[in-house]
């Protein structure tokens, strides 16, 4: 059954298109050509640098042994690859924080601007498409690869504010795109049914009966995995509210200074949720592209579920022999590491719709930060990290890189979508070309 084909058929079953997006990814549904293990990328990003000594391993190869920061990856650690020695060298105008996020996915240089950083020349925003928006743009031109939305970007407490340093993903020059931090607004987005947070109504009841129809004609596999769709889907559900009434009742908002940024204590809870949904949206092959970020560059995230009351930006400028400080940022950063586990876990739950193995297998997870330290701002040693598989890179190993310019890095990701660019970002930066990891 081609792609045409299998459209008509699915349009005259005459279900509304809440239903259809479940249906969708149904193994048996599948064209012959989409046969073959469909890669996704996912890019997580943390803020405020992370510590190197609690970070990379001190072996480079595959004998490698996971520091502190790294150890709730260590279910995934056959399938990891750390990459010591990748930098940051676009330059230009904007402060290291700036730079190192907006130019972290883009390797452009930011546009002239009159958004003023720490001591620094005041910048503007990037002027390119980042990796993630080049890579969904390729797979949305093949009819093979062609999905719903090509790539969604998923937010974690990140203020409601515009400017480099919020904002990592861009169409391009001059193109910021907004993450969607709110789980409600995210399955807003897309499943299409909700109304309003005050009276969630379940997606699935809608379409209950077109469901059960449509289920007596599929094969037993595609059942099962429908089932596990609308149960995953009710669970995200039950998780929004349980949210919404915490939200409202036990953890109120309270009258703080305002030029003091909070995280919600749910912030736990939300991560989950936006994970979950993610995972959902990969499942359904809604999407084969996602970004994950948590927070904001220069972010005073108080992260109170750890014990840590401290702004983590403060933090990060504490001194080394800060042994306090040192002890919260430990905290800190294992925690994303910890969901950044979390999201692998789910990953490896879910099979994939051929039936061959899981997501696991055929995503990979590159986890990012703006900068390599925080306390001196730099923009070397950028702690890049990926995980999974399905782009041909081997993993399993500690490598320690010299300088290597994050240009190439992010044009080994294209190259292993099959999208063969010969350069990204600015054009001086990608001489070699993309980085062998294979």
């Amino acid at each position: 059954m081609n792609e045409l084909s299998r459209r008509a058929f699915l349009k005259d079953l005459g279900l509304p298109a809440s239903a259809l997006s479940f249906l969708y990814g149904l193994p048996s549904l599948q064209a012959q050509a989409d046969s073959s293990p469909k890669k996704r990328l996912i890019i997580m990003f943390s803020p405020n640098g992370t510590l190197p000594g609690q970070f990379w391993p001190d072996a480079s190869g595959e004998d490698f042994i996971l520091k502190s920061i790294m150890e709730p990856l260590a279910p995934h650690k056959d399938s990891l690859l750390t990459l010591k020695g990748v930098h940051n060298k676009v330059g230009g105008d904007g402060d290291d924080h700036m730079k190192g996020i907006s130019c972290l996915l883009t390797a452009r240089k930011l546009h002239r601007g009159n958004i003023q950083g720490g001591g620094h020349t005041p910048a503007g925003w990037a002027s390119g498409i980042s990796i993630d928006q080049e890579i969904a743009n390729f797979l949305q031109s093949r009819k093979e690869t062609k999905t719903r939305f090509g790539s969604l970007e998923f937010g974690v407490a990140v203020p409601n504010r515009a400017d480099p340093w919020t904002r990592m993903s861009y169409a391009g020059s001059n193109k910021p795109i907004a993450p969607i931090d709110d789980p409600h607004q995210m399955l807003q987005k897309m499943y299409g049914q909700m109304k309003d947070r005050e009276s969630l109504v379940s997606i699935l009841d809608d379409v209950a009966a077109d469901l059960k129809s449509v289920s007596l004609k599929l094969a037993k596999e595609d059942k099962d995995m429908l089932e596990e769709h609308m149960s995953l889907i009710r669970q995200v559900e039950k998780g929004l509210v349980e949210a919404e009434k915490e939200s409202s009742t036990v953890h109120p908002q309270p009258e703080l200074d305002p030029n003091i940024e909070l995280v919600n204590d749910n912030t736990p809870k939300i991560s989950r949720m936006q994970i979950d949904l993610l995972v959902n949206g990969l499942a359904n092959d809604m999407m084969r592209v996602a970004t994950l970020q948590f927070m904001r560059s220069v972010g005073q995230a108080r992260m109170r579920w750890l014990g840590v009351n401290d702004g983590h930006h403060s933090l990060s400028h504490k001194p080394d022999k800060d042994k306090s400080a040192q002890d919260k940022l430990l905290k800190i950063n294992k925690w994303f590491a910890g969901e950044l586990g979390y999201l692998c876990k789910r990953l490896k739950e879910t099979p994939e719709p051929s039936g061959e193995g899981n997501m696991f297998d055929n995503t990979t997870i590159m986890w990012v930060n703006e900068l390599g330290k925080g306390n001196n701002h730099t923009l070397e040693n950028i702690p890049f990290t990926l995980l999974g598989g399905g782009l041909g890179f081997k993993m399993g190993r500690s490598l320690h890189l010299s300088g290597v310019n994050h240009n190439r890095l992010l044009m080994a990701l294209a190259h292993g979508f099959g999208h063969h660019i010969k350069g990204f970002g600015e054009h001086k930066l990608s001489e070699g070309g993309p980085l062998d990891l294979a």
